[in-house]
C-alpha cells in the first residue's frame, strides 16, 4: 500500500479523529514548507506569501473580514519552514488527545480541538481591536498554529483525569495536572511577550477545555453545535448506506440506550479491583464517566 493509499484509508475511518487532525496538520505543513524551498529557490516569494498569509488569523477586524476562512485555517497550519512549532503541538496533541478519545469518544475530541481554535481566535481578536494596550502591537501577518485548540485538549484532559500519571524522560511519573499547570503558566508569563496575544490566545483555548469538561460532566455537551455541522457534511459527501451507519453508530455511542445502572457500575468498580482501571475496555470507561457525571 503506498502513501496515497494510506491517507485515504486512515479518512476513511470513523474513529481515529486524532489520525485525522495530526494529519491535516503535518500535511499543511509538509506542501507549505515544500512550496517555500521552491519559492526561495527560483527567487520568487510571491505565491508563498500570498498562501500563507491567507492562512493566519489577522489581527483587526477590517482584515479579518477579508479573510473569513482564516478563522478555520489558522488552527491547521503552523510556522514554515519552522518544524519546532508543529512538532511540539502535535506531540501534545497526541498523548492527551489520546486520553480525551479513550474517556470521551472521537466526537467530543473533534468538537474540543475546534472550539479550543475558535476560542483561541476570539480572545485573539477582542485584544487586538478592543484592549487599548494590544491594538498598537498588532502582528504583521497575524496569528498561526494549533496552540489554542491543542491547549483546550491538554486542559480538558488534565481536567478529566487530573490524577492520571504520564512517565517523562529523566523525571519519571507526573500527574498531567501537573503538566497543564506547567504550560499554563509558560503562557502566561508570555501574555506581556513579544507573542502576548497569541500566548493569551492559548489560555483562551485552555479556559474552553476547563468549562467543557466541567459542563459534560453536568450533562452538557457544548461540542453538539460542532457534531451537527460534521454529521450535517458527512450526509453531503457520504452514500446512504454508510450515512445509515454512520448515523446508527453515533446513536449507540451517544445513548448507549440506558443510563448504566448500579449493578453495571459495581461490576466494572470489581474489574477494577481485580485488574486495574487500565483493564477497562473503552465502552466501560464511557459508562463509568457517565455514572460518575450523574453525581
Amino acid at each position: 500500500m503506498n502513501l496515497l493509499e494510506d491517507l485515504k484509508y486512515q479518512f476513511r475511518q470513523k474513529e481515529n479523529g486524532l489520525t485525522k487532525i495530526i494529519l491535516i496538520n503535518v500535511i499543511v505543513y509538509i506542501t507549505g514548507t515544500i512550496l517555500w524551498v521552491f519559492s526561495k529557490g527560483f527567487g520568487d516569494m510571491r505565491l508563498f506569501d500570498l498562501i500563507y498569509i491567507n492562512q493566519h488569523l489577522p489581527a483587526h477586524f477590517s482584515d479579518f473580514l477579508q479573510r473569513p476562512w482564516s478563522l478555520a485555517t489558522y488552527f491547521f497550519s503552523h510556522t514554515v519552514p519552522n518544524p519546532f512549532h508543529i512538532l511540539g503541538n502535535m506531540l501534545g496533541l497526541y498523548w492527551f488527545g489520546r486520553l480525551v478519545s479513550e474517556y470521551l469518544g472521537n466526537r467530543r475530541l473533534i468538537s474540543l480541538y475546534i472550539l479550543g481554535g475558535l476560542a483561541g481566535a476570539a480572545i485573539y481578536l477582542l485584544l487586538y481591536n478592543f484592549i487599548p494596550y494590544f491594538m498598537h502591537r498588532a502582528p504583521l501577518y497575524g496569528m498561526i498554529g494549533a496552540s489554542a485548540s491543542v491547549y483546550a485538549v491538554i486542559v480538558a484532559a488534565a481536567t478529566l483525569l487530573p490524577d492520571y500519571y504520564f512517565h517523562l524522560v529523566f523525571i519519571g511519573p507526573v500527574r498531567i495536572k501537573y503538566i497543564a499547570a506547567f504550560f499554563i503558566f509558560v503562557s502566561f508569563i508570555g501574555s506581556v511577550g513579544m507573542n502576548a496575544g497569541g500566548n493569551l490566545a492559548h489560555l483562551g483555548g485552555a479556559l474552553l477545555g476547563y468549562i467543557f469538561i466541567k459542563q459534560l460532566k453536568k450533562g452538557i455537551d457544548l461540542g453538539k453545535p460542532v457534531s451537527a455541522v460534521s454529521e450535517f457534511f458527512n450526509k453531503l459527501f457520504t452514500r446512504r448506506k454508510i450515512k445509515v451507519s454512520y448515523r446508527n453508530s453515533e446513536k449507540s455511542f451517544n445513548n448507549e440506550d440506558k443510563e448504566p445502572d448500579q449493578k453495571e457500575i459495581d461490576a466494572i468498580l470489581d474489574k477494577i479491583s481485580k485488574s486495574g482501571y487500565s483493564s477497562l475496555t473503552k465502552r466501560e470507561k464511557e459508562r463509568l464517566f457517565r455514572a460518575s457525571s450523574k453525581k
